[in-house]
Parts: structure tokens; C-alpha cells; sequence
């Protein structure tokens, strides 16, 4: 693919994957056309050289792996972690509430979203229903609402003349609730949310227990710049990298030539902390890898002999340098789009690399022909981290921290560039080739 091809697939998989249950579901249909096989936590698992798997767990991680030809305890795990999940506002249980006829669905904050970028967008819901279906069995399903269902309407300037020189400010109780819709004589708000999800869902209200809920936004990925050299969408935090994972995995070269193991680990909630049990601070990467070994390996040590000679690269995004606000940037460390992936460094560990994780990826990106940036955060600014230092401690393997530079990181609305998508493809192509 050229690189415009590579950034259009991943615009079509983020538009397609509006909330991290949705971005998994996603991944798994393509890993299918490529022969992946499925398994079972709760099964035995038999293992081939060559075989190809993956594992879910709880619907929004995954970890999808190639078994090499060679054992892993002789030449270990080349692992690309990313995240599912991507900071937002989530549906409440009693959610729907009424005030002067109009109906409104109550929020909870998700990580740490730009609260103002959610105004005036095209909103609506998209997640995971719990149910009873009809032979009373416990059950979940995806929802997602297509059509514009939700907004949260600027208040005008003619009420808030300060916005201007002061920021748009909302308070994070009283004015995040969005509007849904006009109520009509003795409708009630709760009642009438449940019939929509029972439209929406094909569910009867009274089988409906519980649900997961993300607001997304309608409008569709977009190139956009004088040589459309830039793309736009929401959750490129960090669905660009899951994509760039999944595709340099799929890779028919890879594929056909793993000598060494090789997964693609993506989870949940990265954005809250990673502690469950579906996060990086969980035990879902451990467990796979322990299991791997188990299966190829009767000696209990192979497993610390393989993770003895692994490797991880942990994919975020990266902060772009935005010229309207030089004094958010290190002058020295400058980082642009569309020149190339950034090697991310903090002395605090907020990210995983070091010096011989770093020389590494240089030479994976030398011997792609990849350009690459180098970037630390101001140290008058609190730092932001990934699931690479909380993996890496977790496993005990070497790591890097690396991402793509983008704009905009959490808002609704992000901006990245449509060559350092490619570049990033390549050299994680190089990664599990090497």
C-alpha cells in the first residue's frame, strides 16, 4: 500500500470502531482473513510452529500471536503494545433525567478528554449491552447508534462573554449532560432511553441489566491540508497504533518468515491507569505469554528464558510541535508531523525507554529507511505515560516508547500525518522481522 492507501485504512477502521469494544470486534474480523485462530482462556490450548491466535478478554483487549519456528525460550517475544481505549464520556446507569420538557443523559468523564472540543459535535452511543436473552442465559451484545442522537450545545456569547479570553469552562456535574431529546406529554426520560436502546440493541427493555456506553462522534476520519497531507478523526489516540500494529503483524513477509513469537498486545483502559484486569497492570499479557511457553515447552524455566530475550515496543502517539503555542514545547526537542516516529524519553520513567531500547529502534528505523524524531517534555510540565513502563516492570523485558506525532491529543477531534502512518507500519514490519 502507498502511504495515502495505509492512512485511508486506518480512517475506515477508527469510523468503524467508535468505543474499545467495537476497535477489538474490528481487529478480530481482520486477523480472521488471515487464518487467525481463536482461543479460549478456559480451554487447553494446543499450540503449532507457525499457528496463528488470539485471545480476548472481556471484549476490549486483545493479544493476537504468530508462533515462530524457533521455541520461545531460545530466541523469546517480540511484542507491540498499544491501547483500546481513548479518553471520552460515558453513559451513567440512571442516566436520563428531564428539566423543562427536555430529556438529558447524564456522563461520566473517561480519562482526561478536551471537555470543550465535545460542544457542538454531531454525538451519539456506541458500546456493549448486558442482557437476558430468551432462554434466560446471561448475554452482551454491541450497540451502536449511527444517526446524531446526542449534543451538548454551546452556551452563546451573549451569556459567557469571558469565553473568549478565558476558555470555555464546564463543570463536570451540573453542565455535561446532553441533550437527547424533546419529551411530549407523559413521557418519561428513563423510560424512553430504554426504548431507544431496545431500538437500537433489537432488545426488550425488560431483558436490558446493564450497559457500556461511550459517546462518539458521527462525523467520519478526513484528509485535510493544501496536499491533504494530514488527516483528521477522533481516538487517534491510540487506535493509529493498534492499526499500525495490526498491519505490520498481518504482513504477508511476516507472517510466512516468524522465527521468533510474535504478538500484538492491545487493552483497555490505558487511559484511566491500566488497574483492571484487562489492563496493562493486569494480568492478560502475562498469562498468554506464561501459556505460550507452557504449550511449547515442558521446563517451567523456559518462560523466564524467553521473556530473558524479549522485547517491547509500547506505541503511543506523541505531541507534535503546534506553532501557535511555542512555549508548550522543550526548544530543543521539537517533534513534527510527517517527519518520522518519536522516540519518547523521561528520567521519572513516565515512558520505558532507555539507551539501549532507544539505540535499538534507531537501528530498526536505519534499516527501514524510516526517519526518526527524538522528543522529552518540558520539565515544568507534568509528564504523560503509557503502558510501557507498567508492562515492561510487569514482564521484566527491555521496552521503548515510541508514537507518531500528532495534534490535538484528546481532543474530540485529533490531527496526525498521513506519511508518519507508514513510516510507523515499516518499521514495526523491521521489528518483528529482525
Amino acid at each position: 500500500m502507498t502511504a495515502r492507501q495505509h492512512a485511508q485504512h486506518l480512517l475506515d477502521f477508527i469510523d468503524k470502531s467508535p468505543s474499545p469494544w467495537h476497535a477489538v470486534a474490528s481487529i478480530e474480523t481482520a486477523s480472521k482473513a488471515f487464518q487467525f485462530v481463536r482461543l479460549d482462556e478456559t480451554a487447553k490450548w494446543h499450540l503449532q510452529p507457525g499457528g496463528r491466535y488470539y485471545v480476548i478478554r472481556d471484549d476490549s483487549s486483545i493479544v493476537l500471536f504468530v508462533l515462530g519456528h524457533k521455541m520461545p525460550s531460545e530466541s523469546g517475544f517480540k511484542i507491540v503494545g498499544a491501547h483500546t481505549d481513548s479518553p471520552g464520556l460515558r453513559i451513567r446507569p440512571h442516566t436520563a433525567t428531564a428539566s423543562d420538557g427536555l430529556a438529558r443523559l447524564g456522563v461520566e468523564i473517561y480519562g482526561g478528554p478536551i471537555l470543550a472540543t465535545f460542544t457542538d459535535r454531531d454525538l451519539s452511543l456506541a458500546g456493549r449491552i448486558s442482557y437476558v436473552d430468551d432462554r434466560e442465559r446471561l448475554a452482551h451484545k454491541l450497540v451502536r447508534f449511527e444517526r446524531p442522537l446526542l449534543r451538548l450545545p454551546n452556551l452563546a456569547i451573549h451569556m459567557n462573554r469571558g469565553v473568549n479570553e478565558d476558555g470555555l469552562k464546564l463543570h463536570k456535574q451540573n453542565e455535561l449532560p446532553l441533550l437527547l431529546a424533546q419529551l411530549t406529554g407523559e413521557q418519561l426520560p428513563q423510560p424512553y432511553f430504554l426504548t431507544l436502546l431496545e431500538q437500537g440493541a433489537g432488545i426488550g427493555v425488560s431483558q436490558v441489566l446493564s450497559w457500556d456506553l461511550a459517546v462518539y462522534d458521527t462525523q467520519k476520519g478526513a484528509f485535510w491540508g493544501a496536499n491533504q497531507e494530514f488527516y483528521a478523526n477522533s481516538q487517534i489516540d491510540n487506535l493509529a497504533s493498534c492499526h499500525a500494529g495490526l498491519q505490520a503483524l498481518l504482513d504477508d513477509t511476516v507472517l510466512s518468515h516468524a522465527e521468533s513469537t510474535l504478538a500484538c498486545a492491545f487493552f483497555d483502559h490505558e487511559e484511566v491507569g491500566s488497574e483492571s484486569h484487562i489492563g496493562a497492570a493486569g494480568s492478560f499479557l502475562t498469562d498468554v505469554l506464561e501459556r505460550i511457553s507452557i504449550a511449547t515447552s515442558s521446563d517451567r524455566e523456559d518462560t523466564q528464558r524467553a521473556l530473558a530475550q524479549s522485547f517491547l515496543i509500547s506505541a503511543d502517539m506523541a505531541h507534535a510541535y503546534q506553532p501557535n503555542f511555542p512555549s508548550a514545547y522543550d526548544a530543543d526537542h521539537k517533534v513534527f508531523v510527517n517527519k518520522g516516529p518519536v522516540i519518547k524519553a523521561n528520567a521519572s520513567r513516565r515512558y520505558s525507554s532507555e539507551s539501549i531500547s532507544i539505540a535499538r529502534f534507531i537501528r530498526w528505523c536505519e534499516d527501514a529507511g524510516v526517519p526518526y524524531q527524538r522528543y522529552s517534555h518540558r520539565s515544568d510540565l507534568p509528564c504523560g505515560s503509557t503502558i510501557g513502563p507498567i508492562a515492561s516492570a510487569k514482564l521484566g523485558i527491555r521496552s521503548v516508547d515510541i508514537g507518531c506525532p500528532m495534534w490535538a491529543m484528546h481532543s474530540i477531534r485529533e490531527s496526525a500525518g498521513v506519511l508518519d502512518h507508514d513510516y510507523m507500519i515499516r518499521v514495526l514490519k523491521r521489528f518483528f522481522m529482525a
